[in-house]
């Protein structure tokens, strides 16, 4: 256990975009947020990005070569700066999720992390929940309501993560705790920018659509995304999940549209798919505050805005920082696990029962 009362932690993260390594601190209890700390950010060499590609869709039991100290020595890297951090979160690079399969697969030792920085680090999040029948994803959702909580929200709000993956949390901030059954709903909607990010590197050698120019020029294939949208995934009831490369046959589907044209279609396609997953939510929140990546691309924006019934805006609105919501969710996260707290429920994941998901790694000098 970690002392009583408020903590400094710092959590890390790195998304299925693979730009790079994300860190950043808070003080919380583990249920209240008190204080945003300093950030950092790490980003991945081009080199670095292609090993990371290569490791794509492997398992714990695959050959992984030097991935999983390439994932430890930038994590150490970022983390050793946050020197008044007490406890790190580190979430690790996800490179497999099948929940119902084979399971969940975030590389990164978190024990190692634990000797190189001296300091408790809390990681494996995900396993515990995919172990007990739950997606293992999305794990923002506890540090959303928090944040709901901390913003002074009185009506339902929705938290929008524009990264790899599309996730969504619905909060009803009226709730007293997030595992209470009206307080959340959260699910992945669909593909963010992992589909477009792969389509700008393979083309035109770029990590992404810059401000969204080149989709802006283009014309969205109205076929492709109406065939998109029947996917089954849709039809499915949240709690749901997905792996990054879940409609890695998007790619085929836009092979033969100009490069502007297949960006439109693509944003198009993360625009489309937030709108319909909107249909799941117990209401209409009062407003969409986006998060992510995918905030920064206003051509993604407007078409989000023309599709949803409620303004969406980016979290920087109401003081927060979108760029780091995820590395502070796992410093949150790391805290709760380190006091037995519940990390996902039912309604975020559809784990059977709240579950407190984490493992936690002290140096072994101070064991």
């Amino acid at each position: 256990m970690l002392k009583t009362g408020r903590i400094r932690a710092v959590g890390a993260m790195s998304g299925t975009s693979l730009d790079g390594v994300d860190a950043a601190e808070i003080v919380t209890d583990g249920v209240s947020v008190f204080e945003f700390g300093p950030t950092a950010y790490r980003a991945y060499s081009d080199q670095e990005r292609a090993v990371l590609r290569g490791g794509l869709g492997k398992w714990q039991e695959d050959d992984l070569g030097d991935l999983p100290e390439l994932i430890e020595t930038t994590h150490a890297q970022i983390l050793h700066d946050f020197k008044d951090a007490e406890v790190v979160g580190f979430h690790g690079q996800t490179l497999s999720h099948d929940p119902h399969g084979r399971g969940t697969h975030q590389c990164g030792d978190g024990a190692v992390l634990a000797e190189v920085l001296g300091k408790p680090v809390v990681w494996d999040f995900r396993s515990a929940d995919v172990r007990l029948g739950g997606e293992g994803a999305p794990l923002a959702p506890f540090f959303h309501f928090a944040l709901a909580k901390y913003i002074k929200a009185v009506a339902p709000i929705a938290f929008l993560n524009l990264g790899g993956v599309g996730n969504l949390t619905w909060i009803d901030p009226t709730a007293e705790k997030p595992n209470d059954d009206r307080a959340l709903l959260a699910f992945d909607t669909g593909p963010a920018n992992a589909p477009l990010n792969d389509l700008m590197q393979l083309r035109l050698g770029l990590s992404c659509d810059v401000g969204g120019a080149l989709a802006a020029q283009g014309d969205v294939a109205d076929d492709v995304v109406e065939r998109f949208l029947n996917h089954s995934y849709f039809h499915k009831i949240p709690p749901k999940s997905l792996d990054r490369d879940a409609f890695i046959g998007l790619a085929a589907e836009v092979a033969d549209l100009s490069d502007a044209d297949a960006a439109a279609t693509l944003t198009a396609v993360c625009a489309m798919s937030v709108a319909q997953s909107m249909t799941h939510c117990p209401s209409t929140p009062s407003k969409v505050l986006a998060t992510g990546g995918g905030r920064h691309n206003p051509t993604l924006m407007a078409m989000l805005s023309a599709g949803l019934e409620c303004p969406v805006v980016p979290v920087e609105d109401v003081g927060l920082d979108g760029d780091m919501l995820e590395a502070q969710a796992f410093a949150y996260l790391a805290v709760r696990v380190a006091r037995g707290l519940p990390t996902s429920c039912r309604t975020t994941t559809g784990v059977k029962a709240a579950v407190s998901g984490g493992t936690l790694s002290r140096p072994v000098s101070s064991t």
